[in-house]
């Protein structure tokens, strides 16, 4: 029986390296594949008979040792969008199920993970990956709040286009001269926005009545009812029982025209509001002039010069798309070429207990098995997720020494166990021969 038992055992022992040879293979195969995790081989003895006094040889079965855990070298790329993983956990992506007519794109409800992060966007705006797996992110709303973080969904870019904002506030820091040039009145513009979008100049006409007292003009070629929009007063110290410190606002009154003003109230914004309209309607823009009592923004002190520090207002043109790009925390942003920009979605992290019990599959992608555990998704850093590395991709974790080492090692293992075989041939034969 030893001879028989010795050959079934180099049998198995031939089966088993050829597993590993295999393993070899896929690895030294897939040694470029962004994201790979490479298999390595266990073998796993079994007894048919082993006592103090006597051993029967049994078998060896190969298992694989999976190293889905093991980070692998992370390299710059010319993509702006990849995305690498620096620690544990993994992308969750969606596979295509088909699709339909136009952008519309179906998915399978299986949730797949990964670490190929070599991301950029398709035709239809989608996060894709180069294995054609869809990038899956938390939807936030317009204040970058998680709209749901139980639910993925994969990340595409719908807003093509920024929607103009018409301008609701102007806000003026400038110092007005004690003794400014008589007859001359200080005139500073701003450029204001529409609802459509369409720019517009709104002037300011400083004129001085008297010491402390002045009263501005607001006026728009672009105004439907007249250049002129109307005016108000603006008083500089105390006024009226109104006590403030010297070139500071204390009053904002006697409006006209389509100005209102704000009532005094020490430390309060004081602000004069004047409605124009620009073709698509009335527009109400409150025009800030810092608070009364205070030294920001609009004051008067000693000089004859007008110092202009700063005129804003709020007011965005429509823009066009211009770019994606993906930050550091995992925020996914479109910028327009308006200067604006607008968070879309989040990327998060999604670790597991065991990961190297994930299930593999196609396109270095792994699913969730009973022995993987349930996936925990997690922002970026957080609760022991990964950072995300932009720009960069993970390289496989495949080390090509080593491989040739344990491929040389497979080879002679197993041309030991055929030359086993082919001894214990010669001798079943030897004992064949033996009755004649």
């Amino acid at each position: 029986m030893s001879i028989f038992g010795a050959m079934t055992t180099a049998v198995s022992g031939l089966s088993a390296q050829a597993a590993a040879f295999g393993n070899i293979s896929d690895n030294i195969a897939n040694s470029q594949s962004v994201g790979f995790k490479a298999v390595d081989t266990n073998f796993v003895n079994y007894l048919t008979l082993s006592t103090p006094t006597l051993n029967e040889s049994g078998s060896v079965v190969a298992r694989p040792d999976y190293s889905n855990n093991v980070q692998g070298a992370i390299t710059q790329s010319t993509d702006p969008l990849a995305l690498a993983i620096s620690g544990q956990g993994f992308f969750a992506v969606s596979q295509a199920a088909g699709s339909t007519s136009g952008d519309v794109q179906n998915f399978s409800s299986q949730q797949y993970f990964t670490r190929a992060g070599d991301f950029s966007l398709d035709k239809n705006g989608y996060l894709v990956n180069g294995e054609g797996q869809f990038l899956d992110g938390w939807p936030v709303d317009t204040s970058t709040n998680i709209v749901n973080q139980t639910a993925l969904t994969p990340i595409q870019v719908t807003q093509n286009t920024f929607q103009p904002i018409a301008t609701s506030t102007i806000n003026l820091s400038a110092d007005l001269p004690a003794t400014p040039t008589p007859g001359q009145p200080i005139t500073s513009q701003v450029n204001v926005y529409d609802s459509v979008g369409n720019l517009h100049t709104v002037t300011l006409n400083w004129t001085q009545n008297a010491a402390n007292d002045w009263t501005v003009a607001v006026s728009s070629p672009d105004n439907t009812s007249g250049t002129t929009i109307g005016s108000a007063e603006v008083k500089f110290g105390t006024t009226s029982g109104n006590a403030v410190s010297p070139g500071t606002i204390g009053s904002v009154g006697n409006a006209t025209g389509a100005v209102t003003t704000s009532a005094f109230a020490a430390g309060q914004p004081a602000d004069l509001t004047f409605t124009a309209n620009f073709g698509n309607g009335p527009q109400s823009v409150a025009l800030s002039l810092g608070n009364f009592g205070t030294g920001s923004g609009l004051t008067q002190y000693a000089g004859s010069s007008f110092n202009l520090l700063g005129i804003n207002q709020n007011g965005v043109p429509q823009g066009n798309f211009s770019n994606l790009t993906i930050s550091q925390q995992g925020d996914v942003v479109v910028n327009y070429d308006n200067g604006q920009s607008r968070t879309i979605a989040q990327v998060p992290i999604t670790n597991f207990n065991a990961p190297d019990a994930l299930q593999r599959q196609n396109g270095q992608a792994f699913t969730a098995s009973s022995g993987s555990g349930n996936p925990l998704t997690n922002a970026v850093g957080s609760n022991g997720a990964g950072t995300l590395v932009v720009g960069s991709t993970e390289s496989s974790n495949v080390d090509i020494a080593t491989e040739f080492t344990k491929l040389i090692a497979a080879q002679e293992a197993y041309s030991a166990n055929a030359k086993v075989i082919t001894t214990a041939d010669q001798l079943t034969q030897t004992t064949i021969n033996m009755k004649q």
